[in-house]
């Protein structure tokens, strides 16, 4: 039995998509977020992500097979038209402090034509899923309000996928998942790199120096995922650019040379740290999905503005009506740290196990001068503050099954 048989994805039948109310904003407090831990749509997310990770373990870009499916060629047609609006909504040239105005003008195209744009995606016995997918399609590109791009957004483009394939218009085996991941999800990530330098946009709820990425997480995921299984490419190997993109850890680690400049320890302390500090690509993998359940979908300004409802449901019970405690992971990897941190990096060493890294130490030579062999339009300066087992994840949370209605003032 291979690993995703053991990480089944439930299926929704196309019947009973008329009984599902579209979703709709539910997170607002705290104890939302704390709530939604407990319902099938999270733990759907968990294990399609889960999926989606041991699908590419061992595969290496670039890589194509010898016939995708229809569906990934249609989704892939779909990011190729929004990458050709750029072209057509070219940036303003008037002074702007924060983004650029004409992201607005293409998210306003995007929701007008997202009904079109779906409608060409999908066959048309799915015409009835639209409005369940749409709100979390609109939501995968940026706040066209903030103008910005975080992870959330990143968050929201998964969740899209994962209601096609509930759905089976991508279908939960390997060599799709796969194509989803090396295909859908690469072509994803350039034009949003594209998105951010053209229009400017700023990063979403970033931690600064403390935090992994600006903008991205998904992909150091599934890029770990791939580096998992083999002892040849070191993590150090991350400290030694230029870096060839053969997997989507290091096309993101040569994205940060490109956007930042000075000590990569100093602007991405959280890469640096798991480079010198993390012995293997499995417990990196591993802490990565600890990290991205704490650091992202934990928290209530990141997923806040996630959709909620009907395809994945914000409230529901286990099975037969009762419900179960949910089991929280273990913890069984502590910081031997005595450094003072940022608490959020504090929490990251301890999802990882790495000694944390003093920021005044003496410049290693292989970190000056970083440069990259990719070149990417508008690249943003960014200055650093100069202040003084394991080969799967951890197991899924189950459901608790009872969550706080947000309409209900008693709770």
């Amino acid at each position: 039995m291979s690993i995703t048989d053991s990480l089944p994805l439930r299926g929704v039948s196309l019947s009973e998509i008329h009984a599902f109310d579209p979703p709709t904003k539910k997170i607002f407090s705290e104890e939302d977020a704390e709530s939604w831990r407990d319902t099938q749509s999270y733990q759907d997310l968990n294990v399609f992500l889960r999926r989606l990770n041991e699908a590419v373990v061992g595969i290496h870009m670039p890589w194509s097979s010898e016939s995708p499916s229809q569906a990934i060629l249609s989704m892939i047609a779909l990011i190729d038209t929004l990458d050709e609006w750029i072209d057509a909504i070219p940036p303003l040239d008037s002074p702007q402090r924060f983004g650029n105005l004409a992201f607005r003008h293409w998210g306003a195209r995007l929701e007008e034509q997202s009904d079109l744009l779906l409608a060409r995606l999908l066959p048309a016995e799915y015409s009835l899923l639209i409005p369940h997918i749409k709100p979390y399609f609109l939501t995968s590109f940026g706040s066209f309000v903030r103008m910005d791009y975080g992870t959330g957004h990143e968050t929201s483009f998964a969740m899209f996928l994962l209601c096609l394939t509930l759905t089976r218009f991508f279908v939960p085996e390997v060599e799709e998942e796969r194509e989803l991941v090396l295909r859908v999800f690469v072509r994803y990530l350039r034009l949003c790199w594209r998105l951010q330098d053209v229009y400017r946009l700023e990063p979403a709820g970033s931690h600064g120096v403390w935090g992994l990425d600006d903008s991205h997480f998904l992909g150091y995921i599934f890029g770990s995922g791939q580096l998992r299984d083999q002892n040849e490419i070191g993590v150090s190997a991350v400290l030694h650019p230029p870096l060839p993109p053969t997997n989507i850890y290091f096309m993101l680690i040569m994205r940060i040379h490109e956007v930042k400049h000075g000590p990569f320890h100093e602007h991405s302390s959280q890469l640096y740290s798991i480079a010198v500090g993390v012995p293997t690509w499995a417990k990196v993998n591993s802490g990565l999905f600890k990290m991205y359940e704490a650091e992202v979908l934990g928290k209530r300004v990141v997923v806040q503005h996630i959709p909620l409802g009907g395809l994945l449901p914000w409230c529901d019970e286990s099975p037969g009506g009762t419900t179960q405690a949910r089991t929280e992971p273990s913890e069984d990897i502590v910081s031997s740290s005595s450094m003072s941190q940022a608490p959020w990096a504090q929490t990251a060493a301890n999802r990882f196990g790495y000694h944390s890294i003093n920021p005044n130490a003496p410049l290693p030579s292989w970190s000056t001068g970083l440069q990259s062999t990719m070149m990417l339009p508008r690249p943003r300066t960014v200055t650093a503050p100069s202040s003084s087992q394991d080969s799967m994840p951890p197991p899924l949370s189950s459901m608790r099954g009872h969550c706080r209605d947000p309409s209900d003032p008693t709770g």
